[in-house]
């Protein structure tokens, strides 16, 4: 048996969310799919360190939070990544995320798109995104509109999540960083 560790990001802005929900889903899929490991899923909900993701925009300076929630993503060894549609993309929280985030974290690492709301927002606005960052996004996104919450989209739910788990269960186990290599440099320079 083998450990795994999937991080779900997902930007869901109200509580009770729909995206947290499909994000939920996914995850149960995944680990359904992964029943042979022992697997960890790690939620990271945007909106609770929405303040952390603006601050380090701003200022460049990660919190203790931000760098612990960027450290689960970096380590993962895999990622699902939901995001609520708006104006026909990515929520601007979700985006913000992944601009703070090291431009090498997810360089092959496999990850799991979805959206609510709009199909299209997969292939044009999220798959470019991890393209640039170099991720290794399966074959299948999945989108939820309203009226999607019965039998079609779990299906779609279950196909995603067994890619995500042949690509993660193929993959080597991924192992703690050098707690010297995963300091950024001006972190080191402020003695930090």
């Amino acid at each position: 048996m083998t450990a795994r560790t999937i991080a779900v990001v997902t930007a869901g802005l109200s509580q009770p969310s729909s995206t947290r929900l499909l994000a939920d889903r996914l995850t149960e899929a995944t680990r359904a799919a992964l029943a042979s490991d022992e697997v960890t899923a790690e939620v990271i909900e945007l909106r609770d360190i929405a303040v952390d993701i603006t601050n380090g925009m701003i200022t460049g300076v990660q919190s203790p939070r931000l760098r612990e929630v960027l450290d689960t993503v970096t380590r993962a060894d895999g990622l699902i990544a939901v995001t609520p549609v708006f104006t026909a993309s990515y929520s601007g929280l979700f985006k913000s995320f992944f601009d703070v985030l090291d431009k090498e974290a997810l360089e092959g690492k496999p990850v799991l798109l979805a959206a609510e709301r709009h199909s299209l927002a997969l292939d044009f606005a999220l798959r470019p995104l991890f393209a640039y960052l170099r991720a290794m996004p399966v074959a299948t996104g999945v989108y939820a509109a309203s009226s999607d919450w019965g039998g079609a989209l779990q299906e779609r739910v279950e196909r995603a999540a067994k890619e995500l788990a042949a690509l993660v269960a193929a993959a080597p186990e991924a192992k703690p960083d050098d707690e010297f290599t995963s300091v950024p440099f001006e972190q080191l320079l402020a003695g930090e």
